[in-house]
């Protein structure tokens, strides 16, 4: 009987480990084929919600534009993040390197995230990383069509964000214009 019960542990670990390597697996598919997406999101830093579209491009490229008064709007173009208010003609430069963005704009480190993370399965896959200074990270993949849904992290000011996306469009032809760094005036 003892041998039967240990038996059926086995199985049942077996079959979801092998389900979690799975589920790996059919996400780093996913990302090998993509090479850049467009998507709507939602922002929700400190209980205050933003929304907005954005181009993201592998590796290293990101432009969002807010739906908000002051027309914000974020680029991101291998070491550097520009924050632009339009509104007040203000621009704000900030080192990429500082940025929690890092793991999900280089699709090697995306990939390597999927990789070493810890699998949660629910409605979605969740994906949870803690770095070196012990900081957590989730990234949150669509269970049936394994596409980036958003991502949950702490910045350099201890703030969480949430980051829900909806893709768009992928692998469409882009500008590289679009991601151009403004001159600091």
């Amino acid at each position: 009987m003892f041998l039967r019960i240990l038996l059926f542990f086995f199985l049942v670990f077996s079959y979801s480990f092998n389900l979690f390597a799975n589920e790996r697996q059919l996400i780093i598919n996913q990302l090998l084929e993509i090479n850049n997406f467009t998507f709507n999101f939602e922002q929700i830093i400190q209980g205050k919600k933003e929304a907005g579209t954005c181009l993201l491009v592998f590796d290293n490229k990101l432009k969002c534009n807010y739906i908000d008064n002051k027309q914000k709007e974020i680029i991101i173009n291998n070491k550097t993040l520009v924050v632009m208010q339009k509104r007040y003609n203000k621009i704000y430069f900030y080192p990429v390197s500082k940025s929690p963005f890092l793991r999900i704009l280089s699709k090697n480190s995306l990939i390597n995230l999927v990789k070493g993370s810890h699998l949660e399965l629910n409605d979605n896959i969740d994906l949870i990383y803690v770095d070196e200074n012990e900081k957590k990270f989730t990234v949150f993949f669509n269970k049936k069509n394994y596409d980036l849904i958003g991502w949950k992290i702490e910045d350099q000011f201890q703030n969480e964000i949430y980051f829900s996306l909806e893709i768009q469009s992928k692998n469409t032809e882009i500008d590289n214009d679009l991601f151009k760094i403004p001159s600091i005036n």
